[in-house]
Order: C-alpha cells, then structure tokens, then sequence
C-alpha cells in the first residue's frame, strides 16, 4: 500500500493540479465483479477543488493499481465549478475544500435530484507565501486585510507598517470559483468573495507558485499542500490572528489542533449516492477512508484526526446505506 502511495506521490508532485485521465462525458457503470482486488471496472469522475486534487490523485493512482479496469480522471474547476458539474449530474464526486453553500449550491442540487453526503477526508491551512527575495516573517489578520480587502491600493507591505518591506508587491491567489477563495476573503476581509481584483487569479495553484516565484514582489495565498511541494523556492508567512497575538506558522500540528488561526478547515470529498450505489465508486470511497493516512502523506496534505476520520466513516456508511 505504501508503496503504490509512494509511485502516486510522484504522480501527484509531476502533475500538480493537473486533471488526471482524459476529459470524456462517458458516465461510467459497473461493468465487472463487485469485488476489489482487480474485480472491478467502471468509471469514476471526480471534480472541484485544486487544494483536495492531490489527494484525490494520489488516491486515484493507488486504488487503480489495484484495480486496473476502474478509470478514474479527477479535474481541478475549483470548489464552486466542481460543485455546478456535480449538481448538474456531470460527476461521481465533487472535492471541496468548504461546505458546499446553503443558499446557491444546495438548491441546485435538489432542483436536479442529486443527493449527496459531506465525507471529511483531510485537513488545511491555507499558506500565505512569499519569493525568497521579500523577506516576511509575520502578518497579521488585519494587515491581510489592510492588502486584500476591496478597494486596496496598497502596493507595498511598508504603506501598511514601515517595518515591512518596501519593495512593490505583485499579488496572486485563486480565482473566484475556489474554495480557497472564498475562505479566504471571509476570513481576512469578512465576507466571502469580498477581494481587491488587481491580482493575477487563476484555477491552478501550480501558477500561482510560479508566479511568486518569479517576481520579486510575489505574494500569494494557497493549500499548505501546495507549500509544502514548493517550499525550497518559497518563503512561508507566519499568522498572528490579531495585533499582538503570537505569530504561527501553519503546520500538521498547529492545522489539526486549530491553534493556527483563522487559516485551519477540513478538505471533504462529496459522493452522489446514486454514483454510490456502483461497486466501483463505493470502493473507492471505503478505500480513501481505509487509508486516509497514507493517501495524505503521499500527497502531501494533512491527514484527519481519528474522531474525524471516525466521523466521516460514519457519514459515509450512511450514504451507502441510503444508495443501497
């Protein structure tokens, strides 16, 4: 098991936030044995957030080594566009790294006959980045705020406090489809999608790496995961969550215990149940809760706690009940 994680990290770390497989509409089924062990067959089609897509990914290769005739793709829309395939029917599952929304996405689920369940499968922090060349120790909640809210004009960190460096900022971050995105501007500015728009968005998190990287005055938030692959060619801001608070940096430790704040949140995988009522997908899903561990060391991402991991069995028990 370990193994085939491994030779999936690999995977995971040469494609980033790529899709896996191809981009075809075939909707899958069960077309083998409902057995593991190379038994099964069918398609899975997973989509949503670039921050859960690692671990999906790893996922993906590990369980298809077992299971060879199961094909599975995982594509990166980000949480909101991975949530409008999956209430439209287009997907199996639907990674999101926030609840899905009560107002927008539930209602559309529903108008479509999709039912679900909310499966916690990993934990985040989200990591405030730096170029080597802009040396930052710590921000606070609010200088975030003073930088990212809308209508900033803040082209330095030294116009929030002098202490900080001058040089010109050039800011990246993920568009307006993720979940990041919306956790973040929530956190920092106080109401999701609330943001400054003279950044440079996108849907991959592998770009905004390389677009820190390679300015001077790169500055960016992301998935830890996406740090932890990168963390030789970035520099990692610690969070104070106010003036005077202790500064922490984001870590499996400080993530999983909550005291990195406000910046901590659980990645969930959402299933269709009727998509679980196919072997394939029912086997995948126990497979992800079986080896959660491993799945997340391989790609990098931080693992469950056991009551989380025992909650999300539980959640997902229920759900192959219900397809059942």
């Amino acid at each position: 098991m370990r193994k085939l994680l491994t030779l999936a990290a690999c995977g995971v770390m040469a494609l980033g936030a790529a899709a896996c497989g191809d981009d075809s509409n075939d909707s899958g089924g069960s077309s083998g044995g409902g057995g593991g062990g190379g038994n099964l067959s069918g398609t899975i089609k997973i989509d949503g957030s670039s921050t859960v897509a690692p671990f999906a990914q790893a996922a993906q290769e590990a369980f298809q080594a077992e299971n060879p005739d199961v094909k599975i793709t995982v594509g990166t829309s980000g949480t909101g566009g991975g949530f409008e395939k999956f209430c439209a029917g287009e997907t199996d599952i639907s990674d999101a790294s926030r609840p899905i929304k009560p107002d927008e996405e539930v209602p559309l689920c529903k108008k479509k006959g999709i039912r679900y369940s909310e499966v916690q499968v990993a934990n985040d922090g989200i990591a405030v980045v730096t170029s080597k060349n802009l040396k930052v120790d710590c921000l606070t909640v609010p200088q975030l705020n003073k930088l990212w809210d809308k209508g900033s004009k803040v082209k330095s960190l030294s116009e929030i406090d002098p202490s900080l460096p001058d040089t010109q900022l050039t800011l990246f971050g993920p568009d307006t489809d993720s979940g990041t995105f919306d956790f973040f501007t929530d956190q920092v500015n106080g109401e999701e999608g609330v943001s400054r728009e003279d950044y440079q968005p996108s849907a991959d998190d592998n770009v905004t790496v390389q677009g820190v990287t390679g300015s001077d005055g790169g500055l960016g938030y992301f998935g830890f995961s996406y740090y932890e692959q990168n963390q030789d060619k970035l520099n990692l801001v610690k969070i104070a969550e106010k003036s005077g608070s202790k500064c922490i940096a984001p870590s499996t430790q400080t993530i999983q215990d909550g005291s990195y704040k406000p910046f901590s949140r659980p990645l969930f995988m959402y299933p269709n149940e009727k998509s679980l009522a196919r072997p394939e997908v029912k086997a995948f899903m126990d497979y992800v809760l079986e080896n959660y561990e491993a799945i997340s060391e391989a790609s990098q991402i931080v693992p469950m706690t056991q009551e989380q991991a025992d909650k999300g069995k539980q959640e997902l028990q229920t759900a192959e009940t219900n397809a059942g």
